[in-house]
């Protein structure tokens, strides 16, 4: 069905009207279907300004120059993206149409994360390139439903399964009814899934959607990461998609893949002539690998996010790398036209606008300098020496941030200097708080 379909037989009653957030949540409000169109010809959809300048638990910050309280915080324009608008199965009778965000004047707001994506998107394709991405999804699934979990603190948490269920057919059969649900549901949605399977923790499940471009990808990742919560929801289970979970446990990832199609429809990173990877791929390896660290915020944005590197875990401590090697940063996997970088750097928490603009800048500033990779870590990167490191800590994240030059030069200063200070305030923000850590550590014996 096409979108312009979608509301013709009467069986959608209400409509989301949405655009993501700085922390990847879909923010926006709901209209009756039958006053949609009429309502977007009536005049523009408002929201407050400060949405892009809360914390996560939506209070305003101070010290952004987009809008304050002595502007007086104002509005935002939603406009709707009309090949976007899709139904959302997991709450009958509705859809959801994301939008790009305007100013007053009609003019695109520049820190919108979807428009940082097409930002970089338009510069690839004046480079000659269509950027083509896929996000590979990992979360847990716990018993009980988030206000239960909630009301104790997000304590003494039950996987939904007892044991490590990788690739574990019977393992994950325990969670089918909420998987195939999923699975159906997602389609219907217009977010072909591929696959399901398992991870390596308990109750930990990872659930891949067909690549496409790039923003069809990133709208596609930030409403299955919607559908998901809300699904797990009506299966008395919550999904979380934080990085690091538990101390003893797997983390999730967002491990991302790209590639580039030329204008005749090929792959940009593979060269026909000597059936051999493409000078194209080799810069656009080395542009990622260059500025890893610097834009580290971009695929770890919370203080959570770098708990989750740890050696032999799957995640990367290194900016190494192979072909088919996880013990990498990068991943390069498949053959001729189907070849393509996997950054398996980002985490589950990571906002999808931001981290696919991130690689698309890197990699194309790779291929404007002609940058050449290092040599191939043909071993097991978490032991060899001498290979930079990711970011430990958002500490460090947001120090190299500052001292790297791209972001500032891609994004613009407005930008870079916007969603600085926003890992600054989240920084600060834990550095108030007193743990269960070091009240348990420190409390008798300390």
């Amino acid at each position: 069905m096409e979108p312009e379909d979608l509301l013709a037989d009467g069986s959608i009653d209400t409509v989301a009207i949405a655009f993501c957030d700085p922390y990847g949540r879909l923010m926006g409000k709901r209209v009756p279907a039958a006053l949609y169109a009429d309502k977007l010809a009536s005049g523009p959809v408002h929201v407050c300004n400060y949405l892009l300048t809360a914390d996560m638990e939506l209070e305003p910050l101070p010290g952004f120059a987009f809008t304050s309280w002595d502007q007086g915080y104002g509005d935002m324009l939603l406009k709707p993206d009309p090949q976007t608008l899709r139904p959302t199965p997991w709450l009958p009778g509705s859809a959801l149409v994301l939008c790009d965000l305007e100013n007053e004047t009609g003019g695109p707001v520049a820190l919108a994360p979807r428009q940082v994506l097409k930002e970089q998107i338009g510069r690839l394709r004046a480079a000659g390139f269509a950027p083509m991405m896929a996000s590979e999804l990992e979360f847990y699934l716990f018993k009980g439903a988030y206000p239960e979990l909630g009301a104790r603190g997000f304590a003494d948490l039950e996987p939904t399964t007892a044991y490590i269920i990788d690739y574990h057919l019977l393992g994950t059969a325990h969670d089918e009814d909420f998987l195939r649900q999923v699975r159906m549901q997602m389609g219907a949605a217009g977010i072909p899934v591929e696959c399901s399977k398992g991870e390596w923790g308990r109750g930990q499940h990872e659930i891949n959607v067909e690549y496409a471009d790039a923003l069809t990808m990133a709208d596609r990742h930030v409403v299955f990461k919607e559908g998901i919560k809300l699904i797990a929801q009506q299966h008395g289970v919550s999904a979380t998609f934080m990085a690091k979970v538990d101390a003893a446990s797997a983390g999730s990832s967002c491990h991302l893949h790209t590639s580039l199609l030329t204008p005749d429809g090929r792959n940009a990173f593979w060269d026909e002539e000597s059936q051999k990877p493409s000078a194209t791929f080799r810069h656009f390896l080395a542009g990622c690998m260059a500025h890893a660290r610097h834009l580290s915020w971009f695929f770890a944005p919370l203080v959570n996010s770098y708990k989750r590197y740890q050696a032999t875990t799957f995640a990367p401590v290194s900016v190494a790398w192979d072909t088919d090697n996880r013990t990498c940063g990068f991943r390069v996997v498949g053959h001729g036209q189907s070849l393509r970088i996997e950054n398996r750097i980002p985490g589950a928490d990571v906002n999808p606008y931001f981290a696919f603009a991130a690689t698309l800048a890197a990699g194309l500033d790779g291929i404007e300098h002609k940058r050449e990779p290092p040599p191939a870590t043909k071993a097991n990167a978490y032991e060899v020496e001498g290979i930079e490191r990711v970011p430990t800590t958002l500490v460090e994240a947001i120090a190299s941030l500052r001292e790297g030059g791209l972001a500032r030069q891609v994004f613009g200063q407005d930008v870079f200097e916007h969603y600085l200070h926003l890992a600054e305030c989240e920084q600060a923000a834990f550095d108030r708080q007193v743990t269960d850590w070091e009240r348990k550590r420190y409390f008798e014996r300390g």
